[in-house]
């Protein structure tokens, strides 16, 4: 299990790093934020069309072989940008940065069904829902890291050497995985569409399962936001220096992981349906608050907060679904919030570059955090199951 959780918190940051290049690349490189929102939208977006089909093949195969596929995908998508960087100019910089963010949208429609299945047949079924958690401890890790890693190599060598750096740690993660032994199914085939409506008939039959979902999907959609947004704040705004942005946004690191810290020692104390819908809210409207602070100490502070809810917030639900979903199934089931986890941002993230454009980066965050903080109360009081839940 160590070994699954470091090569975890290794692919993790290399795939939020490919998302964070993409966008921090069109905005410098090409001077486009809605290019750059169009970016994100390919390395999330994409699974939305793929991501199913990971699902049945996670619950076909042996999972860990998706997993090394996916993740030559990443660093093919790497060095697409790395070779992209060294000659492309104008129009041709363009299609091929966008050709690369597609590759790393497909491999991440791959990724996380197929590590979250192979976590469902390592684990003990009695510990499967810590160490849900504690998995996702490295995806947030991740997710904070990459603007970190990138801040600091960048500033240093370049944007080739952080290119470099990502293929680096896929290969390292495929590495490590070549000891863990992982099972397909024994069950004949019954065609991509009968298999996908078993799973999502199974969503339809557990009214829980099926709120967790939604509430997934309301948790992550502050997520494409934040990516798209926070950078521009953090130059435009603030007035941080390349080091000083890599902070302020890896500042989400600690939080992230505070707050799946916090979820895995506070879990048997919280009513997990309450926390959800508060802290939702209330990490939202702290995100609409960073519209009002020019003090980059106050904004700070502001957005660990938000990191520590959301952190959190994503370890319950994440967790929730994982104990939900039935064995046979377990591909599908943890596909379907894959694809919400890769989609959600996508398109929020879209909208938002189409917002930021339209409004100005200080107007854009207040409408998506109030906006968001509204959607988190009509939940709360529409999904009456989840909020029931005490464990």
């Amino acid at each position: 299990m160590p070994a699954f959780y470091l090569s975890s918190l290794l692919a993790f940051t290399g795939g939020h790093m490919v998302n964070y290049a993409v966008i921090l690349y069109l905005q410098e490189k090409v001077g486009s934020d809605l290019l750059s929102g169009i970016g994100f939208g390919l390395s999330f977006g994409t699974s939305i069309v793929f991501g199913w089909f990971a699902g049945v093949l996670c619950d076909r195969i042996s999972p860990t072989r998706v997993i090394h596929a996916a993740q030559a995908l990443f660093v093919l998508c790497l060095a697409g940008l790395w070779w992209t960087d060294a000659g492309a100019s104008g129009t041709t910089r363009v299609g091929w940065t966008l050709f690369s963010a597609f590759l790393g949208g497909l491999a991440w429609s791959f990724v996380g069904p197929a590590r979250l299945a192979t976590l469902g047949q390592i684990a003990p079924p009695d510990k499967l829902k810590p160490a849900t958690i504690i998995f996702n401890l490295q995806v947030l890790l991740g997710f904070g890291l990459a603007p970190v890693v990138i801040g600091l190599v960048r500033s240093r060598y370049g944007w080739p050497a952080v290119f470099a750096t990502g293929m680096g740690f896929f290969v390292a993660a495929s590495l490590m995985l070549l000891g863990t032994r992982t099972r397909g199914s024994d069950r004949p085939g019954q065609g991509v569409f009968t298999e996908l409506g078993e799973g999502f008939s199974a969503v339809k039959a557990n009214p829980l399962l099926l709120q967790l979902i939604l509430a997934a999907i309301m948790a992550y959609a502050m997520t494409g936001p934040m990516q798209i947004l926070l950078p521009k704040l953090a130059r435009e705004v603030l007035g941080l220096s390349e080091l000083q942005r890599g902070g302020y946004l890896g500042l989400m690191a600690l939080t992230l992981i505070l707050g799946g810290v916090s979820a895995l020692m506070l879990g048997k104390f919280l009513h997990h349906g309450a926390a959800i819908f508060v802290g939702t809210m209330t990490a939202s409207l702290l995100f609409a608050s960073l519209s009002l602070w020019t003090s980059a100490g106050v904004s700070a502070t502001a957005l660990g907060a938000m990191g520590l809810l959301g952190g959190m917030v994503i370890s319950f639900i994440i967790a929730g679904i994982q104990g939900q979903a039935p064995e046979a199934l377990r591909g599908r089931i943890m596909s379907i919030y894959s694809i919400i986890s890769q989609v959600v941002p996508a398109a929020s993230g879209v909208a938002a570059g189409a917002l930021v454009r339209a409004t100005g980066v200080t107007q854009a965050i207040l409408y998506a955090g109030v906006g968001l903080a509204g959607l988190a109360l009509l939940a709360a009081a529409l999904m009456p199951q989840l909020r029931r839940v005490a464990r």
